[in-house]
């Protein structure tokens, strides 16, 4: 009887094995195929591009945000639409945003560990005992549930560690998407006024163009009445086509702009959209208070410099959490489960549980913890530097737009009085001309510097504007160009 079951157990092995060896090569075939083992090209000689295949372009993560009156013909916008609409589709501040995001789920997970774990599990076991006396074959299975509970009763101050470490790792990324804001308002800003200024150039160059027309036709109007010579109107066309050639360069640098500032609102460069123009007058007396109680704002609320402080923290707390890796814990482990024992079908299922508390110490660890006390250590004092040395330069950064606002103050002062003599000199020399008592080099030289005046001038308006931008971005104020900024007694903002 033993020998017909022993003889039925090599026929049973027999038959299984021809089928078992294709089946384990199908499978690792399958594998090896699904691994995708494809050689990309390589490149052939050193002067030989590698021809590569076209990638797909991957789809945007977030639509544009395009107003609808944006996109109505010769439509106008304030500058408070285009800082809002740059603000929704600049991908800097979507990153910022969603990295402030991250640390707040990185909070969730720290704090975690305040919580017992739990885990459930179900296994199978199948075992088979076989007997060389009897030649008996027994197999047996054995399944069921299990459920484990972990939980970390007490420790050294590790876990308050790690969630003060991942709070203040939020507070520096919420200062840090603040301060992505204002560099984003400022380059709006910025390039909104570039936009401003191209266009009152433009504006100018029309201006020039047609005075000196008028030079053209007093030139042709004395050469007719044979009072001038052709000398003069030649020199009149020369400057009439300087005029022109000044006219085309200013209308293409309006267009080039005014894509750029479509792009910094992230928006297409071709959007039919519009703004208003450079301001006459400029409110010269904005900014009051002294330059120190600017920097004492700065210090106290610019966000690069808040979010620098909270990383010098954060290292300071990881400090802590790296020490309690090296001190006793305290943890509770418990488990039960209930095992299925087949084919002993009539015995009841086997129910175990056990509780442990555990303490552990670790006691020699190859130096680890040592020397990740030491990096963490010299690294808090790294994150402590990087913040002192950008509180040193947003003194100097507040200090030298300060002097840069004062100093576009008097140009724009300045210039205008420029412009005010210019634009009387070229009305004598232009009167003098027509009466023939003044030569065609006096009159275009008053032309030229009229022209010359006019433009600094604009370009002093428009370079107080940002310097007003760039003042209200490292003071830390995220105020537009068109509210003012004051400073209390107390050096704080109202």
């Amino acid at each position: 009887m033993q020998d017909t079951q022993h003889g039925s157990s090599l026929q049973r092995k027999a038959r299984r094995a021809p089928f078992t060896v294709p089946v384990v090569a199908l499978m690792l075939s399958q594998g090896i195929a699904s691994a995708a083992w494809k050689t990309p090209p390589v490149p052939e000689r050193p002067n030989a591009p590698v021809e590569m295949p076209n990638t797909p372009v991957p789809e945007k993560a977030a639509a544009l945000t395009i107003p609808e009156d944006l996109l109505k013909p010769g439509a106008t916008i304030t500058l408070a639409k285009v800082v809002d609409i740059a603000l929704l589709n600049n991908p800097a501040t979507r990153t910022s945003y969603l990295a402030a995001r991250s640390a707040t789920d990185q909070l969730g997970s720290k704090r975690a560990a305040y919580y017992p774990s739990l885990d459930l599990t179900a296994s199978f076991n199948r075992s088979k005992n076989t007997s060389t006396d009897t030649l008996v074959n027994t197999a047996q299975n054995m399944y069921g549930p299990e459920v484990t509970l972990d939980y970390l009763l007490l420790d050294l101050g590790g876990r308050s560690a790690n969630v003060e470490d991942a709070q203040l790792g939020l507070i520096a990324a919420d200062w840090s998407h603040n301060a992505t804001i204002q560099n984003v308002v400022l380059g709006v800003e910025t390039a909104y006024v570039e936009y401003l200024d191209a266009k009152a150039q433009l504006e100018a160059a029309q201006v020039t163009l047609k005075q000196a027309q008028v030079v053209l036709d007093a030139a042709t109007t004395r050469h007719d009445a044979g009072v001038a010579t052709i000398a003069e109107v030649l020199q009149a066309k020369t400057a009439f086509s300087q005029a022109q050639l000044s006219l085309q360069a200013a209308d293409g640098a309006v267009l080039a702009l005014r894509g750029g500032l479509a792009t910094a609102m992230g928006l297409p460069a071709n959007t039919p959209y519009d703004v208003g123009t450079l301001p006459a007058e400029v409110p010269l007396d904005r900014v009051s208070g002294v330059v120190e109680e600017l920097i004492a704002n700065a210090e106290a609320r610019r966000p690069d410099l808040a979010a620098a402080r909270a990383l010098a923290d954060k290292a300071t707390a990881h400090v802590r959490a790296v020490r309690s890796d090296g001190l006793p814990n305290l943890s509770l482990n418990a488990n039960a489960g209930r095992d299925y024992i087949d084919p002993y079908a009539g015995r009841s299922p086997v129910n175990s549980w056990s509780a442990t508390a555990v303490v552990s110490f670790p006691l020699f660890t190859g130096f680890a913890n040592t020397f990740d006390l030491r990096k963490a250590r010299e690294d808090a004092g790294v994150a402590q530097a990087q913040a002192d040395l950008l509180e040193q330069q947003v003194v100097l950064q507040v200090w030298q737009s300060y002097y840069a606002l004062k100093t576009a103050t008097q140009l724009v002062k300045t210039s205008r009085d420029l412009l005010a003599s210019a634009e009387q000199s070229e009305r004598v020399a232009l009167g003098r001309y027509k009466e023939g008592v003044g030569t065609i080099i006096d009159l275009l030289t008053a032309q030229a510097a009229l022209a010359g005046a006019r433009a600094e001038e604009i370009q002093a308006r428009s370079g107080w504007y940002m310097a007003l931008a760039q003042l209200t971005h490292d003071t830390g104020s995220a105020a537009p160009l068109d509210q003012p900024i004051e400073i209390t007694k107390e050096g704080g903002m109202p």
